[in-house]
């Protein structure tokens, strides 16, 4: 049982308008009068739900516009870091389809990386790419344009493991590399991409993989934390600037910010409430993705439930936001294994509030 499945329940139940409809309906067929309070209060539910479901509508028509014609005959899709996890998904599912694919990722083929599958998938093809080199990156976009065709949407989910340790502790090594792979990938992508886009009759779509945590920081992922922050802020400026080009109509932008996801992105880290915040598998998250993308819509997908909350968390005062993190336990749930990590690895022990002034200056000049 998790929350998502309430959300759901409730989403296919109570708060469906057709089957809000059904009571009043239900009850002009027993004869009750219009004016009997239980029709009254039954018929203005519904009629509430109805005006949500409309509104909604209408509000993403206007933020986003109207979708983009989506002939997958004529798209050339380029998934960066589409070697596992929720790229190898999203890849493979194009694949399955025929449509022409592009995987860029810095990953050998190997049989212990999925690439063994693909043989089964005459229309997609390998890139070897380190994303975080913009040479790389921009040898990699002209040899697709050779290869496939100019690409029409672009997925990139790249991102660099989890460290998981206090800023303390972090190398500066460790914080470039987090930093150069999730942050500077994107430019360097969007940056050979997105004229090809702009420059074709048919537009194209851009998606970018973030996280909730670019919200709500945890302790000891700071590294991580700030770089999705950062990727969110890049997709939001080039929404913009998309927008300010007038060709949101031909270009659609589509942000996902999820929780954990079963992916060695996050190996042996544990959710801290399985109840609230679920870990998703790659192919949950791959469904949503690929539905947007071939609606031909934009928008922001956030799972699980508790991501699309995040707005109503931001203006919550800060005590009770704090205390909303105390019961979350996402912070304990990093320090965990923070703490497993540096009781192997005595080097890496936290300085004590005890130790002296000139002993913590020494640790930190070591780490």
């Amino acid at each position: 049982m998790t929350f998502d499945l309430l959300v759901t329940v409730f989403q296919k139940t109570l708060f469906h308008p057709f089957i809000a409809w059904l009571i009043p309906l239900c009850l002009v067929a027993q004869a009750t009068p219009y004016s009997h309070p239980s029709f009254i209060i039954t018929a203005t539910y519904a009629a509430v739900l109805s005006s949500f479901v409309v509104l909604s509508y209408v509000n993403k028509r206007l933020a986003y516009g109207p979708p983009r014609n989506v002939d997958f005959k004529r798209e050339v899709v380029v998934v960066a870091g589409g070697a596992s996890g929720l790229g190898l998904a999203i890849a493979e599912t194009y694949g399955m389809r025929g449509v022409s694919v592009a995987v860029l990722d810095i990953k050998d083929p190997g049989e212990n990386s999925g690439y063994v599958r693909w043989d089964e998938f005459p229309s997609l093809e390998y890139y070897k790419c380190d994303m975080s080199s913009k040479s790389e990156v921009d040898k990699a976009a002209k040899k697709i344009v050779k290869d496939l065709g100019r690409p029409t949407i672009f997925v990139n989910c790249v991102a660099t493991a989890i460290n998981g340790l206090p800023l303390l502790f972090l190398s500066d090594k460790a914080i470039e590399t987090t930093i150069k792979t999730n942050v500077l990938s994107h430019f360097h992508a969007l940056k050979a991409f997105i004229p090809g886009m702009l420059s074709s009759r048919i537009g194209g779509t851009i998606v970018t993989v973030s996280s909730v945590l670019g919200h709500i920081t945890a302790a000891g992922l700071s590294d991580y934390s700030a770089s999705k922050a950062a990727v969110t802020a890049v997709h939001r400026t080039i929404d913009a600037e998309v927008r300010l080009l007038g060709a949101s109509g031909r270009i659609k932008t589509i942000l996902v910010e999820t929780g954990q996801i079963a992916t060695p992105l996050f190996e042996g880290l544990e959710t801290p409430n399985s109840f609230w915040a679920p870990v998703l598998e790659p192919v949950q998250v791959a469904r949503e993705i690929i539905s947007m993308i071939d609606s031909g819509d934009g928008g922001v997908i956030r799972m699980p439930a508790y991501a699309s909350l995040l707005g109503v968390y931001a203006m919550l005062p800060a005590s009770i936001e704090r205390f909303a993190r105390y019961l979350s336990g996402v912070d304990s749930a990093v320090a965990k294994a923070t703490i497993s990590a540096a009781a192997e690895n005595k080097e890496q022990a936290m300085p004590l509030s005890t130790s002296s002034s000139e002993d913590s200056d020494h640790d930190d000049s070591d780490n």
